[in-house]
This record gives C-alpha cells, structure tokens and sequence, in this order.
C-alpha cells in the first residue's frame, strides 16, 4: 500500500474533524482530534473467522516505550474493531503493572486527555463535591488496595500525560454513586456447545459520556494471568472480564441512594476485580480472594469459571447487613435461590426481575454468544445501558456492545474479539501465549522481531 492510498484509507476510519459528544457544564460537545496515521496502518492480526460480528481495520505498530526518565520498557499495540456503526479501539499491553499502564495511557492518549478531565468535573458537580474530599477519599481506599493497581494508575497518568489526581478522582467515582446492572451464566447442557457463556449489563449513567471513548484493554503482564476488559478510555478499574484461565467476573450494584456515604476503607470492587483477574486460576481461588475483600457496600456478583472447575456461581455481597447474613453464595438450581423456583441446572443470573427467566427457560441448550447477546440486550435498565459485553469463559471470546451518541448499548451492534488469535508480531504464535520475555524488564515478546 502506497502512502496516498494509506492516507485516503486513514480518513475513511476517522474523518478530519470527527466529533465525539461529552456532557459539560457549558453544554457544548468538545473536538477529538484525529487519531494520529501511525495508529491505523492496515493490517490484519487474524486468521479468518466464522465471527462476521465484527472487523479489524487498523493497528498500532509494536513498540517499547521510552520517557523522559529513560527505558520504560514493556511495550503495547493498539488495534480498532468495527461492526457497522460500532467502533472499539484494542489496546494489547504487557509488561509490570507501571508499564502497561503508561503504555496505555501512550496509546490512548487522545481519548484520556478529553474524557477524565470533563468527566470528572461532571461528577464533582453533579454530586457537589471538592478536590479535597475526592483526595480522602482516594488516600481512603488507595490503602487496602492492590499495589498492582495503583502502580498502574501511575504508568497511566505518565503515559497519557494526564495528573494523576484527576485519574484518581476518576476512581472514587464510582465508590461514590448508585447504580445498578445484571448478569447471567450458563454452561454444559445449558449452553450450544458446553461452553460457559456469562453476560454483564452496565446500566449507569449516559450523561458521563464514558460510552464516547470505548476501550477493550487487553493487559500480559510480565507475572500473573493475561485478562482483558471492556472499559474506558482512563479506566483500569474491571467493572467486569476475563482471564486467560476462563475466570469471567460480573457485578450489580444493590446500594439505594438514601444508604450513602458508603464505605470507604476498602477497595472497591473494581480494584479487587484486577486482582481476581491477575491471580485466580480457577474458581475456587477467585472466591478465596473475594472473601478476603471487605465489601464497600451492597452487591452481587456473578464468576464464572469456563475452564478449569467448568461452573458458575452468584454472590450476593451485602456490607450494611449483619456478618452472619453478609454473604450467600448460590450455585445453579440452588432451592434456597433468592428467585426460586425460577432456577435451572448449570445457570445463574440476576436480572432484579426484568424477565430473564422465560428466555432462559425456553432457549435451555441453545446458548451460544450471539443469542446470550439477545438475552443481555433484553434486560437492560433502559435510559441507562452504556455497556453489554458477553464472554466465552471457555474459548476466550467476548463480545461487547457500547452505547453511541444517540441509541443506548441494548440498541447498538456488537464488536467481537478472539483472545486467542492476538499476534501482535504476526509470527504465528498468539500473544497469549508468548506473554513478557523473561530478563527483558517486562519487554512482551510479541513485540520481539520476528524469527
């Protein structure tokens, strides 16, 4: 490809001047500047898939990182899926946890710099609150945290050049608000081909416009498991994902407003979502690290386990009540289900009753993504949908719908990714399996030259 078809083909995939809608005190829309020509060089990473629910159409090229201090070392490479109107960019980084967030921050830089800042003034309005009390509240729940994830948040603000006050600021938000969301598990006879499938609905609220800067972040790190989220642009925190060992994690938020402040000495659960995703290989070691998290307020959860103990369980986490009723785990076709009788083997789900269980019921065996992708987007809290994502926990696929400027995430197409066929240096051998080179300070070896 010559450089003027590369230049016609990078303003087809973002035009000159393309605009992207942030709510803001003055209510004006604030300008994304074009996604510099060096990300969209075309190529693809794939073999070709059955998957027609989405394309790759650009990619970053592989690179170590470099800052002002010397080596960062580590590396990253980013990549856009489209489907339709739907546009989520890819962003494959490895290395230690400081490296992999400044490379993530050095490849989203533009969407960073436009988001969190306008998103968190949005907030500190809405909710009438001073930088003062977002610092305490962070230095609060920064202290029972995963040092892993804080060291990331520093990479982060390093890389995309943002103060990292205002990347912790975006980080207490969540601590700090309502909201409410569902999920549902199935698996073996329950599902098409025995694979466990596991949805997360994020109903929340569209006046951040956190559904403007998309991101699927998948992190290789140098120890611990390879996981991807679906998130955004500045967020590191995992309000749901998956693992390369088939760990799928998915929360609902319970908390009524007239409960707040809540609280805060602890972390919150999409800081210790990183850790579960990092460190658990199966589900019996993801509950052990959730029952040593105290809980910041009232959840359930859904893990899913698609690999290893091939099975799902619900939680419900409620930190207000009293210890010996805080925590109950369900599994599938548990009597003692809070929805019973309106349970079945080799499912969990809760949908805080908007009607999952007909759908369940009649299309028992049928499950497979694109018909768990229907049932997600059937549920949602509607005028709050920013996100459904589903994950095949047992092959290592997702797919993720994201709201847009003008339909919410129930109404819009889904983006699809296959973990497994990730190979940033195009060598034939996928990147999650060749993860950080040893005694290469966190270099990937994907982004080694080919042999």
């Amino acid at each position: 490809m010559n450089i003027d078809t590369l230049k016609t083909e990078s303003r087809k995939l973002v035009p000159a001047g393309a605009r992207l809608r942030l709510p803001c005190r003055a209510g004006k829309s604030l300008r994304l500047a074009t996604i510099p020509l060096a990300w969209l060089v075309s190529a693809s990473l794939f073999a070709a898939s059955p998957e027609k629910a989405a394309t790759i159409t650009g990619r970053a090229p592989a690179a170590s990182g470099t800052s002002e201090n010397g080596e960062v070392g580590g590396g990253g490479y980013r990549l856009l899926l489209t489907n339709g109107a739907a546009r989520v960019p890819v962003v494959v980084v490895g290395g230690t946890p400081y490296q992999m967030g400044w490379h993530l921050g050095r490849l989203l830089q533009p969407e960073i710099q436009r988001f969190i800042p306008g998103a968190v003034a949005e907030f500190k309005q809405q909710l009438k609150l001073s930088d003062d009390h977002l610092d305490q509240v962070w230095a609060t729940t920064a202290a029972f945290s995963d040092p892993r994830f804080t060291q990331e948040l520093a990479g982060l603000a390093a890389g995309a050049a943002v103060p990292i006050r205002a990347l912790q600021h975006a980080h207490c938000l969540p601590l700090l608000m309502p909201y409410s969301c569902s999920a549902v598990a199935v698996w073996g006879p329950a599902s098409a081909d025995g694979h466990l499938y596991q949805t997360r609905d994020l109903d929340w609220n569209l006046e951040v416009g956190a559904h403007n800067f998309p991101a699927l972040v998948v992190y290789l790190p140098v120890n611990g498991q390879a996981h991807v989220l679906p998130t955004f642009a500045g967020i590191i925190g995992a309000n749901c994902g998956m693992n390369a060992a088939g760990i799928a994690l998915s929360e609902m938020g319970d908390s009524p407003e007239r409960e707040m402040p809540y609280f805060l000495q602890a972390p919150h659960f999409t800081a210790w979502f990183r850790t579960v995703l990092y460190d658990a290989p199966g589900l019996s070691g993801a509950l052990d690290i959730f029952q040593q998290q105290p809980m910041t307020k009232r959840y359930h959860f859904v893990f899913g386990d698609g690999r290893a103990e091939k099975r799902a369980v619900k939680i419900r986490a409620h930190s207000p009540e009293p210890v010996a009723d805080r925590v109950r785990i369900w599994r599938d076709n548990d009597p003692t289900d809070e929805f019973a009788p309106n349970v079945l083997a080799h499912v969990v789900y809760n949908d805080e009753g908007r009607g999952a269980f007909p759908t369940l019921r009649d299309n028992y065996g049928k499950f497979d993504g694109e018909r768990m992708m229907q049932l997600a987007c059937s549920i949602p809290i509607r005028g709050g949908n920013v996100m459904n994502a589903v994950f095949d926990a047992t092959a290592l696929r997702l797919w993720v719908t994201y709201a847009g400027p003008d339909d919410e995430a129930y109404q819009r197409p889904a983006v699809f990714l296959d973990l497994t066929r990730l190979d940033g240096d195009r060598d034939g051998r996928p990147d999650l399996q060749e993860g950080a080179a040893p005694g290469s300070n966190g270099r990937p070896a994907f982004l080694e030259p080919t042999r």
